[in-house]
């Protein structure tokens, strides 16, 4: 099972989402039986309310000497055991207190516990019994009747609605309901409490003649309060969403961390840092896939470093017979003094060159890619930028002197960078420009806030929108000549794109505002001088 469950992340996610709905359904049933048992002592409560309600008011009404007579009274009429003592010397917590101070009463089961304290004293009343029958109903109505029939009539209704009722509705009625049976009417005027019951509610009524009085008591309907108020509804609604919600987002929020480590590292290699590696924790199915992702990377390094390597030993090895070939050439061109062999022998001469420059070209690039595709961090110094560029002018100056080449007025700016390669990248872009320039070639440094900014702009025919996405791929030209004239080998604005990411910098391409040819644009960030 644990092979099962270990070899199947969303196997294990369902495992985890059931054993939540488990534990959710189980809080679900404790609050359902906490719940029940607060509606359960609320009911009895309001089923109490009303009997100790009266009887506290008779005892605060009756002179202390007698208190003790009609408690006993009472407690025979009712069926209880009552008794009478002052509230400091009760058992009570906190709460219990606070309840009595704000009239309600205590209700205590497996017996009957019931406390109430006298209206305006510091009495409390106890009442005990085994268990709520039709003796407590009865003798409740009947000792409410007795308490109206002693009071003036025009002061019944409000005595009455002074009383704490609870789940009794009381009314004072002028003539008996026209729903009485006959029997019901005969029980009624006989003195018998009559009892109607609804049995589509569950509810009852008792009816009572008030003694001597023309007037009827009734109390009800009186359900049996098994419906769960909206109150202790919604809290429990409420917690089981937040528990469950809780539950599934930690368990989401496992896989969504694994898979952004994953995201991280796939991010990371296509920046070129093919070192980068997925800490495998598990062998689920996540776990299988940061392996097969390792030995993706392994494979794609290895393949990379192996062309790197091959493209450096023949171009090594290249230069070895192109340096016999010149050495042959030279020696030939003494030997003759023919002008039409020696132009060929300078044709010759002049190919060697370009072979031989085409050759560093390519090293340059194995050496760029090998720098920057392993992620080794490049050595940097502090470039003076102005400085550079003049230096890149003066090399360049002579080869195009049909070409005027400018340097922008501007500050003086400093860069953190390698300044034998950004050099490059500046060199390659002037030169770039030089081969397609018309009359001018105008570089520009920019000092921001983050970077530093060289534009090189040109007033030649510039790049076609739909051609600026392929010009920076290895030996890619805008046409397939390969004529002296239009210079290159394709790899210049690679390598610049190589030493860009190397900088943690970028090239881009637009037109020039000023001149209307191109515009090349070099993005350095600038780096903290301690890191």
């Amino acid at each position: 099972m644990r092979r099962v469950l270990s070899n199947g992340s969303f196997l294990r996610f369902y495992v985890l989402l059931g054993l939540a709905l488990v534990v959710v359904f189980a809080i679900a049933l404790a609050g359902r039986s906490f719940i029940e048992q607060v509606r359960r002592e609320d009911y009895r409560e309001q089923l109490a309310t009303l009997p100790m309600s009266l009887m506290a008011r008779q005892l605060a009404d009756t002179p202390v000497d007698q208190r003790e007579a009609l408690l006993t009274s009472l407690a025979e009429r009712l069926r209880i055991q009552l008794a009478l003592l002052p509230i400091n010397d009760a058992d009570l917590g906190y709460f219990e207190r606070a309840r009595l101070e704000q009239g309600k009463v205590l209700v205590a089961d497996n017996p009957w516990l019931l406390q109430q304290r006298l209206p305006g004293e510091t009495w409390l009343l106890q009442a005990r019994l085994d268990e709520w029958s039709e003796h407590q109903w009865y003798g409740s109505i009947v000792l409410l009747s007795e308490w109206l029939a002693g009071q003036p009539s025009e002061l019944r209704v409000s005595r009455l609605q002074e009383l704490r009722s609870g789940s009794w509705p009381l009314q004072l009625l002028s003539s008996p309901p026209l729903s009485l049976t006959t029997e019901q009417q005969a029980q009624l005027a006989s003195g018998n409490v009559v009892t109607q019951l609804v049995s589509d509610k569950l509810s009852i009524t008792l009816l009572y003649q008030l003694p001597s009085e023309s007037e009827w008591l009734q109390a009800g309907p009186i359900s049996r309060g098994d419906t769960l108020p909206l109150n202790l509804h919604l809290p429990l609604l409420v917690g089981l969403m937040i528990v469950l919600s809780l539950i599934i987002y930690l368990i989401m929020r496992s896989i969504e961390a694994r898979m952004a480590r994953l995201e991280l590292a796939a991010t990371r290699i296509a920046s070129g840092r093919l070192e980068t590696r997925v800490k495998v924790e598990s062998g689920d199915f996540l776990g299988r896939l940061g392996m097969a992702f390792n030995g993706m990377a392994n494979q794609v390094q290895s393949l990379l470093r192996g062309q790197q390597e091959m493209i450096r030993a023949v171009s090594h090895e290249l230069r070895t017979p192109v340096a016999r070939i010149r050495f042959a050439v030279q020696m030939v061109e003494d030997m003759t003094d023919q002008p039409a062999i020696r132009r060929q022998l300078q044709g010759i001469d002049a190919d060697i060159a370009e072979l031989d420059e085409l050759v560093d070209e390519i090293l340059t690039y194995a050496r760029l890619g090998g720098e920057t595709v392993n992620g080794a961090e490049l050595e940097t110094a502090l470039v003076e930028c102005r400085a550079m560029a003049e230096r890149v002018i003066d090399t360049l100056s002579p080869l195009h002197k049909g070409l005027t080449l400018t340097l922008a007025p501007g500050p003086e700016i400093e860069l953190l960078a390698e300044p034998r390669y950004l050099q490059r990248a500046l060199q390659n872009l002037v030169g770039n420009a030089c081969r397609h320039a018309k009359t001018s070639v105008v570089i520009q440094l920019w000092d921001e806030p983050n970077l530093v900014r060289i534009d090189v702009e040109d007033d030649g025919p510039g790049i076609p929108p739909e051609a600026r996405t392929d010009i920076f791929k290895p030996f890619a030209r805008l046409d397939d000549s390969r004529a002296r004239s239009s210079g290159g080998y394709g790899l210049g604005l690679s390598i610049v794109q190589k030493i860009m990411a190397g900088h943690r910098g970028s090239v881009t391409i637009d037109t020039s505002p000023t001149l209307g040819g191109a515009r090349f644009t070099l993005l350095i960030p600038r780096r903290d001088p301690l890191v």
